[in-house]
Order: C-alpha cells, then sequence, then structure tokens
C-alpha cells in the first residue's frame, strides 16, 4: 500500500524537476530547490493526509528523486530513462539497508546509483553491437576449445 505512492513521487521528481529545470528554464538547482520546497511544505502544513510513513518519506524520496532530475541534457532528452532512474531510485531506497543509516549524502548517492545504473543499462542497449560483439567472440573462444 505505501510502495505506490513512493515510486510515484520518486519518477515525478526526477521527470518534473527535468522538465521544470529545461523546458522551463529554470536550471537545475532552482527546480529541485523549488519544487522539493513545495512537496516539504504540503506535507509539513498538512501531516495528516497520508499516514506517518508517507508523510514523513514522500518528501525525502522527491528530494532524492529531484537530485536524478539534475542530470545534464547533454545527452537524450529522454523522460523515460529518468522515469526509470526515478523508479531505481524509489525501490532501492525502500529497501535500503542500515548501511545509509546517519550516512550523509545517503541521497544524493542513492541517486548516483540509480541515475548511473540506469544510463549503463540504457548505453548496453544502445550500443549493443559492439559489446554483444566482444562476447559472442568470448562465448566462441570458450566453447570451441571445449570441443575440439
Amino acid at each position: 500500500m505505501n510502495i505506490i505512492p513512493i515510486i510515484l513521487a520518486s519518477v515525478l521528481g526526477a521527470t518534473v524537476t527535468f522538465y521544470v529545470s529545461e523546458q522551463l528554464k529554470q536550471g537545475p538547482v532552482r527546480a529541485s530547490a523549488l519544487l522539493s520546497l513545495i512537496i516539504g511544505l504540503f506535507f509539513y502544513c498538512f501531516p495528516n493526509v497520508l499516514n506517518v510513513y508517507l508523510t514523513q518519506n514522500i518528501p525525502l524520496v522527491f528530494i532524492g528523486a529531484s537530485f536524478i532530475g539534475m542530470a545534464s541534457p547533454k545527452g537524450k532528452n529522454n523522460y523515460l530513462l529518468l522515469a526509470f532512474a526515478g523508479l531505481l531510485f524509489s525501490i532501492v531506497y525502500i529497501n535500503k539497508s542500515a548501511f545509509f543509516k546517519g550516512y550523509g549524502g545517503a541521497l544524493g548517492t542513492l541517486a548516483f546509483i540509480a541515475l548511473i545504473t540506469t544510463l549503463f543499462f540504457a548505453h548496453l542497449l544502445t550500443h549493443k553491437s559492439k559489446m554483444l560483439s566482444r562476447f559472442k567472440w568470448m562465448k566462441n573462444k570458450v566453447f570451441n576449445n571445449e570441443n575440439n
């Protein structure tokens, strides 16, 4: 029950921050700060709208996901990749261990992990011919040597 709002907040945090930054020309820092302030103030002023867990965690998830939305637009302006990174961020946030307890910069670290992982898999899928040809070559070398 609590997972869907967390995922939604994370996906929206990443994509809306990027949209405000790039399409509305506000810049990444201003977009992240403005949207995070709005979400934080909403849950501060209306703490009983949702249950205690969501009231405490949605602002944190949104702020962390807004770090993903601060990514440079030099690559593709692909909102699907940002949404996937936001989804990955929420999954890692929900399942985080005590390792990040008391660790300064945990939200930024989780955002970095989610974004880099997403970009890595996107790179693998778009540049698969070179990478896959090396894997096929290694597979052929290993299995052809076994058969001989």
